[in-house]
């Protein structure tokens, strides 16, 4: 009896030794199976490239193989520049509303927005290497050309309704020359006087027909395929709620300075900011005083303090086809 028992014992332990082995096989398997998964690339999928876009009012036709593969690469670029891409989104959110009734005012395609997106990725403090800066990318010179303050204290070219008319005077003096919108942006990238050599050598008069320098060639697709993947993000991968946008902030008052200003500090506490909240909200102030020796009146915005205090969930959307609900 005591020897069936001990039989028994054995066989069940022996039974469990066994499962136990398996599992810890299996166990392994699943492991490095997992490790092997883990190390395969995520899957990267080619976004379709539209045959025919339509910019400023014009049919643009993507079916050349030129054509088709530049458009290809720019749509790559902004669709796996995932940061990049919904920045622009966002921001945009919060400056399509103050930029495009300009555009209208000043008789601009609204499609041309998107150049200020290209230039500065919406960004208001931009400052490229060349040292152009603002949202529409202004050189210093250039700037002042377009009526523009620019100097320590004050620069407008990061004052974004004066930048937008200047940009605006720009655009309207290059489409008198070329009386085509892709060449005028073409034109803002790299200058009327290459264009101009451009129109000379190759007997073309529209941009996207020429050989031009790799930016300002890029440049041109990047314009288009901004606007095809802001017009449907979700085809390209951009899930955002309302709610991720970046509101526009309201402001309490806008204050008319017509004289020197000691300090910005003071002046943002005496209204009930800081002197961050008075910058944020008024970019073009460069320094922390203002020596105006001229008089001249500048508008200060004060920013309403509860909207800058915003709950997401009350943010609006401006476009309805950058968001899923």
């Amino acid at each position: 009896m005591k020897t069936k028992t001990a039989t028994t014992i054995l066989s069940i332990l022996a039974i469990i030794g066994i499962v136990s082995i398996l599992s810890s096989a299996s166990n392994m398997h699943n492991a490095d199976t997992e490790e092997k998964e883990s190390r395969k690339p995520s899957i990267a999928l080619s976004p379709e490239v539209p045959d025919c876009i339509t910019f400023a009012g014009e049919n643009i036709m993507l079916t050349t193989q030129d054509r088709r593969e530049r458009m290809d690469r720019e749509i790559l670029a902004f669709t796996y520049s995932h940061i990049n891409t919904i920045l622009q989104i966002k921001r945009a959110n919060r400056l399509f509303p103050l930029v495009e009734p300009i555009l209208k005012d000043c008789g601009i395609p609204d499609d041309l927005k998107y150049l200020m997106i290209i230039e500065s990725n919406g960004d208001i403090e931009a400052l490229s290497p060349a040292k152009a800066g603002g949202l529409w990318q202004f050189l210093e010179g250039t700037g002042r050309d377009y009526g523009l303050e620019v100097n320590k204290e004050v620069d407008e070219r990061y004052h974004i309704e004066k930048a937008t008319r200047a940009a605006c005077e720009y655009l309207k003096e290059s489409y008198r020359i070329y009386n085509d919108w892709l060449t005028v942006a073409a034109s803002y990238n790299t200058g009327r006087g290459n264009i101009a050599k451009r129109i000379e050598g190759q007997k073309e008069k529209e941009a996207i027909n020429m050989k031009l320098l790799p930016e300002t060639s890029r440049y041109i697709f990047r314009l288009l395929a901004v606007k095809t993947i802001f017009s449907n993000p979700q085809a390209y991968g951009f899930h955002l709620r309302s709610s991720d946008l970046y509101p526009l902030i309201e402001h309490k008052k806008v204050i008319s300075v017509d004289s020197a200003v000691n300090n910005w500090g003071t002046f943002a506490k005496e209204h009930g900011i800081t002197y961050l909240q008075l910058r944020e909200a008024n970019p073009w102030i460069r320094g922390t005083s203002l020596t105006n020796k001229n008089l001249k009146e500048y508008s200060v915005k004060i920013p309403d303090t509860k909207t800058l205090e915003y709950d997401p969930q009350q943010t609006k959307a401006h476009d309805s086809r950058w968001v899923v609900e």
